[in-house]
Protein backbone atom coordinates (compact mmCIF):
# COMPACT_ATOMS: atom_id res chain seq x y z
CA UNK A 1 0.00 0.00 0.00
CA UNK A 2 1.35 3.29 -1.11
CA UNK A 3 1.06 5.30 2.63
CA UNK A 4 -0.24 8.89 1.43
CA UNK A 5 -3.31 10.25 2.75
CA UNK A 6 -6.24 9.59 0.21
CA UNK A 7 -6.81 12.10 -2.31
CA UNK A 8 -10.50 13.44 -1.11
CA UNK A 9 -10.92 15.38 -4.37
CA UNK A 10 -7.85 15.60 -7.31
CA UNK A 11 -8.59 17.01 -11.07
CA UNK A 12 -5.19 15.93 -11.73
CA UNK A 13 -3.03 19.31 -13.01
CA UNK A 14 -6.21 21.00 -13.40
CA UNK A 15 -6.70 22.35 -10.05
CA UNK A 16 -3.19 23.05 -10.22
CA UNK A 17 -3.35 25.54 -13.13
CA UNK A 18 -6.11 27.38 -11.16
CA UNK A 19 -3.72 27.67 -8.34
CA UNK A 20 -1.84 31.35 -9.05
CA UNK A 21 0.22 30.99 -6.17
CA UNK A 22 1.67 27.61 -7.35
CA UNK A 23 1.98 28.56 -10.73
CA UNK A 24 3.90 31.35 -10.37
CA UNK A 25 5.38 29.03 -7.77
CA UNK A 26 6.09 26.28 -10.21
CA UNK A 27 7.25 29.19 -13.11
CA UNK A 28 9.81 30.17 -10.69
CA UNK A 29 11.35 27.15 -9.98
CA UNK A 30 11.41 26.17 -13.76
CA UNK A 31 13.47 29.61 -14.44
CA UNK A 32 15.77 28.89 -11.31
CA UNK A 33 16.24 25.39 -12.80
CA UNK A 34 17.21 26.59 -16.32
CA UNK A 35 19.88 29.51 -14.26
CA UNK A 36 21.50 26.58 -12.35
CA UNK A 37 22.19 24.48 -15.23
CA UNK A 38 23.22 27.45 -18.03
CA UNK A 39 25.33 28.97 -15.27
CA UNK A 40 27.14 25.63 -15.32
CA UNK A 41 27.89 25.55 -18.73
CA UNK A 42 28.55 28.97 -18.34
CA UNK A 43 31.39 28.16 -15.82
CA UNK A 44 33.18 25.83 -18.12
CA UNK A 45 33.33 28.00 -20.91
CA UNK A 46 34.66 31.00 -19.31
CA UNK A 47 36.87 28.41 -18.19
CA UNK A 48 39.36 29.43 -21.65
CA UNK A 49 39.43 32.93 -20.83
CA UNK A 50 41.02 31.71 -17.34
CA UNK A 51 44.78 30.80 -17.80
CA UNK A 52 45.70 27.79 -15.19
CA UNK A 53 47.70 28.11 -12.06
CA UNK A 54 51.19 27.03 -11.94
CA UNK A 55 51.23 23.25 -11.81
CA UNK A 56 47.24 22.55 -12.61
CA UNK A 57 46.90 21.03 -15.66
CA UNK A 58 43.68 22.20 -18.03
CA UNK A 59 41.57 18.92 -17.50
CA UNK A 60 42.50 19.33 -14.21
CA UNK A 61 40.71 22.71 -13.96
CA UNK A 62 37.76 21.05 -15.32
CA UNK A 63 37.75 18.39 -12.06
CA UNK A 64 38.40 21.35 -9.89
CA UNK A 65 35.76 23.40 -10.73
CA UNK A 66 33.00 20.43 -10.37
CA UNK A 67 34.39 20.21 -6.86
CA UNK A 68 33.44 23.71 -6.22
CA UNK A 69 30.02 23.82 -7.77
CA UNK A 70 29.25 20.37 -6.23
CA UNK A 71 31.15 20.35 -2.50
CA UNK A 72 29.00 23.20 -1.06
CA UNK A 73 26.03 20.42 -1.46
CA UNK A 74 27.78 18.60 0.73
CA UNK A 75 28.90 21.22 3.34
CA UNK A 76 26.18 23.20 3.66
CA UNK A 77 22.50 20.90 2.64
CA UNK A 78 20.90 20.82 6.33
CA UNK A 79 22.68 24.87 7.26
CA UNK A 80 20.36 25.35 4.25
CA UNK A 81 17.29 23.74 5.89
CA UNK A 82 17.94 25.65 9.37
CA UNK A 83 17.33 29.02 7.77
CA UNK A 84 14.54 28.11 5.94
CA UNK A 85 12.25 26.93 9.21
CA UNK A 86 13.40 30.37 10.93
CA UNK A 87 12.84 32.63 8.05
CA UNK A 88 9.85 33.35 5.56
CA UNK A 89 10.49 30.90 2.50
CA UNK A 90 9.65 33.77 0.04
CA UNK A 91 12.39 35.88 1.24
CA UNK A 92 14.85 32.73 1.52
CA UNK A 93 13.66 32.06 -2.40
CA UNK A 94 13.43 35.64 -3.83
CA UNK A 95 16.62 36.71 -1.98
CA UNK A 96 18.58 33.40 -3.34
CA UNK A 97 17.46 33.74 -6.61
CA UNK A 98 18.43 37.78 -6.72
CA UNK A 99 21.64 37.33 -4.88
CA UNK A 100 22.78 34.57 -7.07
CA UNK A 101 22.22 36.72 -10.20
CA UNK A 102 23.80 39.85 -8.98
CA UNK A 103 26.69 37.53 -8.27
CA UNK A 104 26.88 36.21 -11.84
CA UNK A 105 26.61 39.79 -13.38
CA UNK A 106 29.60 40.67 -11.35
CA UNK A 107 31.86 37.87 -12.67
CA UNK A 108 32.94 39.74 -15.76
CA UNK A 109 34.56 43.03 -13.89
CA UNK A 110 36.34 40.79 -10.96
CA UNK A 111 39.88 40.07 -12.11
CA UNK A 112 40.44 36.76 -14.60
CA UNK A 113 41.80 34.38 -12.22
CA UNK A 114 41.05 30.80 -11.62
CA UNK A 115 40.80 31.22 -8.16
CA UNK A 116 38.56 34.17 -8.45
CA UNK A 117 36.40 32.30 -10.69
CA UNK A 118 36.35 29.10 -8.35
CA UNK A 119 35.43 31.30 -5.58
CA UNK A 120 32.61 32.83 -7.17
CA UNK A 121 31.39 29.20 -8.48
CA UNK A 122 31.43 28.41 -4.31
CA UNK A 123 29.46 30.66 -3.63
CA UNK A 124 26.43 31.17 -6.04
CA UNK A 125 26.27 26.91 -5.40
CA UNK A 126 26.11 27.34 -1.66
CA UNK A 127 23.48 30.25 -1.97
CA UNK A 128 21.36 27.60 -4.06
CA UNK A 129 21.47 25.10 -0.92
CA UNK A 130 19.06 27.52 0.39
CA UNK A 131 16.80 27.54 -2.12
CA UNK A 132 16.27 24.04 -2.66
CA UNK A 133 15.09 23.06 0.90
CA UNK A 134 12.75 26.38 1.13
CA UNK A 135 11.29 25.77 -2.41
CA UNK A 136 9.87 21.88 -0.92
CA UNK A 137 8.78 23.18 1.74
CA UNK A 138 6.96 26.04 0.11
CA UNK A 139 4.84 23.79 -1.71
CA UNK A 140 2.88 22.68 0.72
CA UNK A 141 1.70 25.75 1.82
CA UNK A 142 0.58 26.67 -1.06
CA UNK A 143 -1.16 23.05 -1.92
CA UNK A 144 -3.90 21.35 -0.24
CA UNK A 145 -2.79 18.24 0.54
CA UNK A 146 -4.94 15.88 -1.48
CA UNK A 147 -3.34 17.67 -4.26
CA UNK A 148 0.47 17.14 -3.21
CA UNK A 149 0.91 13.98 -6.09
CA UNK A 150 -0.29 16.07 -8.76
CA UNK A 151 2.01 19.03 -7.37
CA UNK A 152 4.92 17.28 -6.79
CA UNK A 153 4.58 15.15 -9.87
CA UNK A 154 4.62 18.41 -11.88
CA UNK A 155 7.62 19.89 -10.26
CA UNK A 156 9.39 16.66 -10.74
CA UNK A 157 8.66 16.95 -14.28
CA UNK A 158 10.20 20.44 -14.92
CA UNK A 159 12.99 19.25 -12.85
CA UNK A 160 14.18 17.16 -15.07
CA UNK A 161 12.51 19.14 -18.12
CA UNK A 162 14.90 22.12 -17.27
CA UNK A 163 18.08 19.33 -16.74
CA UNK A 164 17.71 18.16 -20.21
CA UNK A 165 16.58 21.36 -21.78
CA UNK A 166 19.37 23.63 -19.68
CA UNK A 167 22.20 21.75 -20.37
CA UNK A 168 21.26 20.99 -24.55
CA UNK A 169 20.54 25.36 -25.01
CA UNK A 170 23.17 26.06 -22.61
CA UNK A 171 26.23 26.39 -25.37
CA UNK A 172 23.56 27.82 -28.11
CA UNK A 173 22.26 30.42 -25.95
CA UNK A 174 25.37 31.66 -24.49
CA UNK A 175 26.57 32.03 -27.90
CA UNK A 176 23.68 34.06 -28.93
CA UNK A 177 24.45 36.09 -26.34
CA UNK A 178 27.86 36.72 -26.74
CA UNK A 179 27.21 37.54 -30.40
CA UNK A 180 24.28 39.87 -29.71
CA UNK A 181 24.66 41.22 -25.99
CA UNK A 182 28.84 41.37 -26.50
CA UNK A 183 31.67 39.01 -25.93
CA UNK A 184 32.41 41.48 -22.24
CA UNK A 185 29.20 40.76 -20.41
CA UNK A 186 26.54 39.55 -22.76
CA UNK A 187 26.61 35.78 -21.45
CA UNK A 188 26.81 36.32 -17.72
CA UNK A 189 23.93 39.07 -17.93
CA UNK A 190 21.84 36.34 -19.75
CA UNK A 191 22.23 33.80 -16.66
CA UNK A 192 21.12 36.92 -14.54
CA UNK A 193 17.65 38.11 -16.35
CA UNK A 194 17.07 33.77 -15.48
CA UNK A 195 17.77 34.46 -11.98
CA UNK A 196 16.44 37.52 -11.47
CA UNK A 197 12.81 36.58 -13.51
CA UNK A 198 12.65 33.70 -11.11
CA UNK A 199 12.79 35.99 -8.46
CA UNK A 200 10.37 38.59 -9.87
CA UNK A 201 7.94 35.59 -10.96
CA UNK A 202 7.42 34.59 -7.12
CA UNK A 203 7.47 38.02 -5.44
CA UNK A 204 3.93 37.92 -5.80
CA UNK A 205 3.13 34.67 -4.47
CA UNK A 206 0.83 35.08 -0.75
CA UNK A 207 2.07 32.72 1.20
CA UNK A 208 0.59 30.96 4.34
CA UNK A 209 3.72 30.99 6.26
CA UNK A 210 3.37 32.04 9.80
CA UNK A 211 7.35 32.34 10.03
CA UNK A 212 8.09 36.47 10.87
CA UNK A 213 11.41 37.80 11.51
CA UNK A 214 11.31 37.43 15.07
CA UNK A 215 14.74 38.21 16.56
CA UNK A 216 14.41 35.37 19.53
CA UNK A 217 14.05 33.09 16.35
CA UNK A 218 16.50 34.56 14.33
CA UNK A 219 19.57 33.50 16.03
CA UNK A 220 20.50 30.20 14.45
CA UNK A 221 21.85 27.22 16.11
CA UNK A 222 22.68 24.94 13.24
CA UNK A 223 24.30 22.45 15.50
CA UNK A 224 21.17 22.08 17.76
CA UNK A 225 18.57 22.11 14.78
CA UNK A 226 20.68 19.66 13.13
CA UNK A 227 19.99 17.15 15.64
CA UNK A 228 16.67 17.87 15.95
CA UNK A 229 16.19 16.83 12.28
CA UNK A 230 17.84 13.79 13.12
CA UNK A 231 15.60 13.08 16.24
CA UNK A 232 12.36 13.61 14.20
CA UNK A 233 13.74 10.93 11.92
CA UNK A 234 14.42 8.56 14.11
CA UNK A 235 10.85 8.98 15.56
CA UNK A 236 9.36 9.11 12.21
CA UNK A 237 10.09 5.62 10.68
CA UNK A 238 7.75 6.45 7.30
CA UNK A 239 9.48 9.74 6.67
CA UNK A 240 12.87 8.07 6.81
CA UNK A 241 12.09 5.26 4.90
CA UNK A 242 10.68 7.28 2.60
CA UNK A 243 13.77 8.96 2.17
CA UNK A 244 16.44 6.02 1.94
CA UNK A 245 14.58 4.73 -0.90
CA UNK A 246 15.31 8.49 -2.34
CA UNK A 247 18.74 8.38 -1.57
CA UNK A 248 18.69 4.61 -3.39
CA UNK A 249 16.62 6.28 -6.52
CA UNK A 250 20.00 9.18 -6.47
CA UNK A 251 22.36 6.37 -6.08
CA UNK A 252 21.09 4.71 -8.74
CA UNK A 253 21.04 7.35 -11.43
CA UNK A 254 24.33 8.41 -10.55
CA UNK A 255 25.68 5.40 -11.06
CA UNK A 256 23.89 5.20 -14.61
CA UNK A 257 25.21 8.62 -15.12
CA UNK A 258 28.71 7.40 -15.06
CA UNK A 259 27.87 3.86 -16.90
CA UNK A 260 26.44 5.78 -19.56
CA UNK A 261 29.60 6.31 -21.16
CA UNK A 262 30.70 2.86 -21.38
CA UNK A 263 26.70 2.16 -22.62
CA UNK A 264 27.72 4.53 -25.48
CA UNK A 265 30.30 2.63 -26.56
CA UNK A 266 28.37 -0.34 -26.72
CA UNK A 267 26.21 1.06 -29.29
CA UNK A 268 28.55 2.77 -31.42
CA UNK A 269 28.55 6.10 -30.62
CA UNK A 270 30.37 8.73 -29.34
CA UNK A 271 31.55 8.71 -25.38
CA UNK A 272 30.00 12.66 -25.89
CA UNK A 273 26.76 11.53 -26.64
CA UNK A 274 26.05 9.50 -23.59
CA UNK A 275 23.69 12.30 -23.35
CA UNK A 276 20.66 10.22 -25.56
CA UNK A 277 20.57 7.74 -22.76
CA UNK A 278 20.26 10.21 -19.47
CA UNK A 279 17.80 12.22 -21.78
CA UNK A 280 15.77 9.02 -22.82
CA UNK A 281 15.49 8.38 -18.74
CA UNK A 282 14.70 12.08 -18.15
CA UNK A 283 11.43 11.38 -20.71
CA UNK A 284 10.47 8.38 -18.91
CA UNK A 285 10.48 10.41 -15.92
CA UNK A 286 8.53 12.97 -17.12
CA UNK A 287 6.04 10.83 -18.45
CA UNK A 288 6.01 8.99 -15.45
CA UNK A 289 5.34 12.02 -13.22
CA UNK A 290 2.47 13.15 -15.65
CA UNK A 291 0.39 9.64 -15.34
CA UNK A 292 0.86 10.18 -11.26
CA UNK A 293 -0.18 14.05 -11.41
CA UNK A 294 -3.14 13.26 -13.55
CA UNK A 295 -4.34 9.80 -12.05
CA UNK A 296 -2.93 10.30 -8.75
CA UNK A 297 -6.69 9.45 -7.17
CA UNK A 298 -6.84 6.41 -8.59
CA UNK A 299 -3.20 4.95 -8.36
CA UNK A 300 -2.30 6.34 -4.63
CA UNK A 301 -3.47 3.17 -3.20
CA UNK A 302 -1.11 1.14 -5.05
CA UNK A 303 2.73 -0.02 -3.62
CA UNK A 304 4.12 2.71 -6.05
CA UNK A 305 7.49 2.69 -5.11
CA UNK A 306 7.99 -1.38 -5.22
CA UNK A 307 6.39 -1.14 -9.15
CA UNK A 308 9.09 1.44 -9.59
CA UNK A 309 11.80 -0.36 -8.33
CA UNK A 310 11.27 -3.63 -9.71
CA UNK A 311 10.79 -1.78 -13.22
CA UNK A 312 14.20 -0.57 -12.62
CA UNK A 313 15.38 -3.58 -11.43
CA UNK A 314 14.24 -5.74 -14.90
CA UNK A 315 15.27 -2.91 -16.96
CA UNK A 316 18.95 -2.85 -15.62
CA UNK A 317 19.14 -6.47 -16.31
CA UNK A 318 17.70 -6.75 -19.78
CA UNK A 319 20.11 -4.04 -20.62
CA UNK A 320 23.10 -6.46 -20.72
CA UNK A 321 21.43 -8.03 -23.19
CA UNK A 322 20.14 -5.70 -25.43
CA UNK A 323 22.14 -4.60 -28.94
CA UNK A 324 19.35 -2.46 -30.83
CA UNK A 325 20.22 1.24 -29.73
CA UNK A 326 16.33 2.48 -29.99
CA UNK A 327 15.88 -0.45 -27.86
CA UNK A 328 17.97 0.64 -25.36
CA UNK A 329 16.73 4.26 -25.43
CA UNK A 330 12.97 2.31 -24.90
CA UNK A 331 14.43 0.74 -22.03
CA UNK A 332 15.92 4.27 -20.70
CA UNK A 333 12.48 5.41 -21.08
CA UNK A 334 10.85 2.62 -19.00
CA UNK A 335 13.41 3.12 -16.09
CA UNK A 336 12.61 6.83 -15.98
CA UNK A 337 9.10 6.08 -15.29
CA UNK A 338 9.95 3.64 -12.67
CA UNK A 339 12.20 6.49 -11.21
CA UNK A 340 9.05 8.39 -11.06
CA UNK A 341 7.03 6.03 -9.02
CA UNK A 342 9.28 6.17 -6.55
CA UNK A 343 10.58 9.57 -6.64
CA UNK A 344 7.19 11.24 -6.58
CA UNK A 345 5.01 8.73 -3.89
CA UNK A 346 7.92 9.30 -1.34
CA UNK A 347 8.44 13.10 -1.82
CA UNK A 348 4.66 13.28 -1.54
CA UNK A 349 5.09 11.46 1.75
CA UNK A 350 7.88 13.22 3.14
CA UNK A 351 5.44 16.68 2.76
CA UNK A 352 2.32 15.04 3.92
CA UNK A 353 4.02 13.48 7.08
CA UNK A 354 6.15 16.10 8.18
CA UNK A 355 4.89 19.23 10.33
CA UNK A 356 5.47 22.71 8.64
CA UNK A 357 7.77 23.37 12.28
CA UNK A 358 10.34 20.86 10.55
CA UNK A 359 9.78 21.19 7.21
CA UNK A 360 13.16 23.33 6.50
CA UNK A 361 15.24 20.64 8.58
CA UNK A 362 13.79 17.41 7.24
CA UNK A 363 14.31 18.83 3.28
CA UNK A 364 17.90 20.31 4.47
CA UNK A 365 18.71 17.01 5.64
CA UNK A 366 17.01 14.94 2.22
CA UNK A 367 19.33 17.67 0.14
CA UNK A 368 22.15 17.08 2.41
CA UNK A 369 22.13 13.12 2.19
CA UNK A 370 21.61 12.78 -0.58
CA UNK A 371 24.46 14.74 -2.04
CA UNK A 372 26.73 13.02 0.27
CA UNK A 373 25.11 9.56 -1.47
CA UNK A 374 25.99 10.53 -4.80
CA UNK A 375 29.56 11.02 -4.17
CA UNK A 376 29.68 7.23 -3.49
CA UNK A 377 27.97 5.99 -7.10
CA UNK A 378 30.26 8.36 -9.01
CA UNK A 379 33.90 7.91 -7.28
CA UNK A 380 33.16 3.77 -7.36
CA UNK A 381 31.12 2.89 -10.87
CA UNK A 382 33.93 3.81 -13.20
CA UNK A 383 36.54 1.54 -11.20
CA UNK A 384 34.23 -1.22 -10.42
CA UNK A 385 32.87 -1.70 -14.23
CA UNK A 386 36.71 -1.87 -15.42
CA UNK A 387 37.69 -4.77 -12.80
CA UNK A 388 34.10 -6.27 -13.34
CA UNK A 389 32.95 -5.60 -16.48
CA UNK A 390 29.59 -3.62 -18.01
CA UNK A 391 27.18 -6.45 -17.90
CA UNK A 392 28.17 -7.88 -14.22
CA UNK A 393 27.79 -3.94 -13.26
CA UNK A 394 24.05 -3.91 -14.50
CA UNK A 395 23.35 -7.39 -13.70
CA UNK A 396 24.43 -6.87 -9.61
CA UNK A 397 22.90 -3.05 -9.94
CA UNK A 398 19.76 -5.17 -10.78
CA UNK A 399 19.69 -7.46 -8.26
CA UNK A 400 20.49 -4.79 -5.66
CA UNK A 401 17.19 -2.56 -6.74
CA UNK A 402 15.44 -5.08 -6.44
CA UNK A 403 16.06 -6.45 -3.20
CA UNK A 404 15.88 -2.66 -2.32
CA UNK A 405 12.62 -2.01 -3.84
CA UNK A 406 10.87 -5.46 -2.13
CA UNK A 407 12.59 -4.58 1.67
CA UNK A 408 11.49 -0.73 1.27
CA UNK A 409 7.73 -2.16 0.67
CA UNK A 410 8.02 -4.25 3.81
CA UNK A 411 9.46 -2.38 5.89
CA UNK A 412 6.82 0.04 4.55
CA UNK A 413 3.98 -2.61 5.34
CA UNK A 414 5.52 -3.29 9.13
CA UNK A 415 5.98 0.58 9.74
CA UNK A 416 1.99 0.92 8.60
CA UNK A 417 1.17 -1.80 10.93
CA UNK A 418 2.88 -0.55 13.93
CA UNK A 419 1.10 3.09 13.33
CA UNK A 420 -2.58 1.92 12.93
Amino acid sequence: MFPTEPAAVNNGFGVLLKNRGFMLLWIGQLLSQLADKVFFVLMVALLENYPPPIGLAENSMYSTLMMAFTIPAILFGSAGGVFVDRFPKKIIMVGSDFVRGLLTLLIPFLPREFLVLLLMTFAISTITQFFAPAEQAAIPLIVRKENLMAANALFSSTMMGALIVGFAIGEPILSWAKDVLGPNYGQELVVTILYLSSAGMMQPINFKDNRTLDNSEAIIHPWTDFKQGLRYLKSNRLVLNAMLQLITLYCVFAALTVLAIRLAEEFGLKEKQFGFFLAAAGVGMVLGAAILGHWANKVHHKPLPLFGFLMMAIVLGVFTFTHNLLLALGLCAVLGIGAALVGVPMQTLIQQQTPPSMHGKVFGFQNHAVNIALSAPLAITGPVTDALGLRSVLVGMSVIVAVVGVWAWQNTRKVLEDVI
